[in-house]
């Protein structure tokens, strides 16, 4: 039964809305059923089916109840992983660049989860439901490095509170396009859907999130700068929208950036790889702390500009 309790930065806030944040992989539509269903208690309270507009406070105890289980008929793919941690509660994995996380769309197979399913032989969370077990948080298909997977629901309760708590420690280096001056920034700009392209997200002020993204220069070339992002909000595509909206859009992100832009280093896609995560153990309590090596395709593109 997952369960948590309301932090300051959630005070005020709508039910349903607090536990979309808190519960990694739950839709606010799935939210809003579970509450119309009787299925969430707030003190030990059952909630009204109209409860869903109802405002927490901070201190509170959200308790979610009989959550309808969703069957997984995903097929497990021996596909090879590169695990840099396991154990019985989580599974760390270094992601290939050009690896979809979960099925969607246009990639109904061979994506990390068909390899986690395969590799854990299904002992995967199931909060995030149908197509998307054990999946805490995501990457881009075309950004590599390193991601999170919970094996059981505890776990995954865990990993989403910190993230939600603004707890799970994010840091990523990337090669943009352009010479960026200043030597540190941040970036403190709302990100929602696009309004014209729906595919895309957009710096909006329209049914947006806060987002904030640090940034510090490595190393400047002609016409690219190589540097390091820290992510405060994990919101879908923010460094390549950030980035974008500064005018230093991610080299080789067709999407954000100039259609024209030279990419010819880049083999498909964005330039860009999580390179360290930390975190609390959602069950031991240990500092957990995750460095990569930039992969090839990365310092092939340093390369290529240092010239």
């Amino acid at each position: 039964m997952p369960e948590f309790i309301i932090a300051p930065e959630h005070d005020g806030k709508r039910l349903d809305s607090c536990i979309t944040d808190c519960l990694g992989g739950f839709s606010r539509a799935r939210v809003q059923k579970l509450i119309g269903g009787g299925n969430v208690t707030l003190d030990g309270k059952i909630v009204e089916r109209t409860g869903k507009n109802k405002k927490v406070k901070q201190g509170q105890k959200v308790s979610i109840n009989d959550i309808p289980v969703i069957e997984i008929s995903l097929e497990p793919q021996n596909i090879p992983l590169n695990i840099v941690y396991e154990d019985d509660y989580l599974v760390v994995v270094n992601k290939d660049k050009g690896m979809v996380v979960h099925p969607a769309v246009g990639n109904y197979d061979h994506t990390l989860v068909n390899a986690l399913l395969h590799h854990c032989r299904g002992s995967l969370s199931g909060i995030g439901g149908y197509a998307r077990p054990g999946i805490v948080h995501r990457l881009d298909k075309d950004t590599s490095g390193l991601l999170v997977a919970a094996k059981n629901d505890t776990a995954h309760i865990g990993l989403s509170a910190q993230i939600a708590k603004r707890n799970f420690f994010r840091r990523y280096e990337a090669v943009v396009t352009g010479t960026i001056k200043p030597d540190t920034g941040t970036i403190e700009k709302p990100i929602g859907r696009s309004r014209t392209d729906r595919k895309k997200m957009a710096v909006t002020q329209y049914n947006a999130k806060t987002a904030v993204t640090h940034f510090r220069v490595l190393e400047r070339f002609p016409g690219f700068t190589h540097i390091e992002l820290k992510l405060v909000t994990g919101r879908t595509h923010q460094i390549r929208v950030h980035m974008a909206h500064i005018g230093h859009p991610v080299a080789g992100d067709m999407v954000y950036g100039a259609k024209k832009q030279t990419a010819i280093f880049v083999d498909g896609g964005q330039c860009l790889h999580s390179k360290e995560i930390r975190f609390i153990h959602p069950v031991t309590g240990e500092n957990m702390l995750f460095d990569s090596e930039l992969p090839e395709y990365f310092t092939q593109a340093l390369a290529s500009v240092n010239v």
